[in-house]
């Protein structure tokens, strides 16, 4: 059903230079906001329109063919307006700069990891997303019965639309509010204790008290956590309701202590970073496009701390696009991630991407992740 990268129409938009800021409901999601460069644009002498028109051609259609570009090739393809000869002289500035190099004698020539950059960098609009292909992704998200399986159709989605390695964080605890505590007694001294987040997460934890629990106590403290606690950050809620036991009479003070004690710890777990990672057998699709072997991106695949630190380096306020070398964990070098923020509203409360080849459709690729974040975020904000 999703077999071609598409994006979102209404993703349409300049992909800013560097500095700049760059299945759902039945609501039309947000504006987009404009990509945002990982790093600043390679410096060179600038670069006329002419050049960059070349440049463009050439990464275009190095993605689309994976054979080297000459000089031929491009002024049969593309209406450039100039002369062969015209052509190679630029591709000769194109090569002095860095921005492209030959692969071997007598071939073509390939973008580089400064090429793709400033291809970004100057990127004039992403692919625009068909009717159809916005009513499955919104059918297929749409019906998602929990947070857990709004991930797992997320990532599955996300990877099969761009056709590279997709990756989702789990919504992060200490950027969520609070939406309800819960209080259940199973046992005359065991309480369930069930916190909701505002993206449809639920922790449960299991409440041993010191002493017998009365009914008119825990629907006490029930409305009491509520009030105080309910659409609060997670950060801010200790120090909202530290206090409660002293306005519990002397008998049900343990009790109301102990089940304090165990919502913090919830508010504050250790092991909250959470990914889900999917389209891993995508990358051998494109085994040629990693020079010597697929193995340290694999390795580089199964370490969660490298996924979070990629994901993390995506701006809370648009899109991150690192290319090549630009990828601090050397096994990833030869690869692109292209990443975002999701959740309600401006603020993110996680994070989700895509990792390919550099040699990537890059306007179908940010447009994707971009639609499938906007159609995420709508999705938590109505849960």
């Amino acid at each position: 059903m999703f077999d071609e990268p598409v994006s979102d129409a209404d993703n349409a938009g300049r992909a800013a230079a560097p500095g700049a800021g760059g299945t759902p409901r039945a609501a039309r999601p947000p504006a987009a906001r404009p990509a945002r460069p990982a790093t600043p644009r390679a410096t060179g002498h600038s670069l006329d329109e002419r050049k960059l028109a070349v440049l463009r051609a050439i990464v275009q259609d190095y993605v689309g063919t994976e054979e080297p570009v000459g000089s031929k090739a491009l002024v049969e393809r593309h209406n450039l307006g100039v002369s062969p000869a015209t052509v190679r002289n630029d591709m000769a500035t194109l090569e002095e700069d860095g921005y492209i190099q030959q692969p071997h004698t007598s071939a073509g020539r390939i973008p580089t990891d400064k090429g793709y950059r400033l291809f970004v960098d100057r990127l004039a609009e992403v692919k625009p997303m068909s009717p159809p292909e916005r009513r499955a992704i919104r059918h297929f998200l749409d019906g998602a019965v929990d947070l857990d399986d709004v991930v797992a159709r997320t990532v599955r989605l996300l990877a099969q639309l761009t056709r590279q390695v997709a990756v989702v964080q789990y919504p992060s605890l200490t950027r969520s509010t609070v939406r309800h505590v819960e209080l259940v007694l199973l046992a005359p001294t065991k309480i369930m204790l069930v916190l909701i987040t505002n993206t449809g997460r639920v922790e449960q934890r299991l409440v041993d008290c010191p002493s017998a629990v009365r009914e008119s106590t825990l629907a006490d403290l029930r409305v009491r956590l509520n009030a105080r606690a309910g659409g609060r950050r997670f950060p801010d809620v200790p120090a909202l309701v530290e206090d409660l036991p002293s306005s519990f009479e002397p008998a049900d003070r343990p009790v109301v202590t102990t089940v304090l004690s165990t919502l913090f710890e919830s508010l504050v777990e250790q092991n909250e970073e959470r990914i889900m990672l999917a389209g891993t057998a995508n990358l051998t699709r494109f085994g040629h496009d990693f020079p010597l072997t697929i193995q340290p991106v694999l390795e580089a695949l199964e370490e969660q701390v490298v996924l979070l630190r990629l994901l993390g380096e995506a701006a809370d306020g648009g899109m991150t696009v690192r290319i090549g070398r630009e990828n601090e964990y050397e096994g990833l070098n030869s690869t692109s991630v292209v990443s975002v923020g999701y959740g309600s509203g401006d603020e993110s409360v996680a994070k989700l991407g895509v990792i390919g080849p550099t040699r990537m459709d890059y306007p179908g690729t940010m447009g994707a992740v971009r639609a499938v974040a906007r159609y995420v975020g709508q999705i938590l904000a109505e849960s």
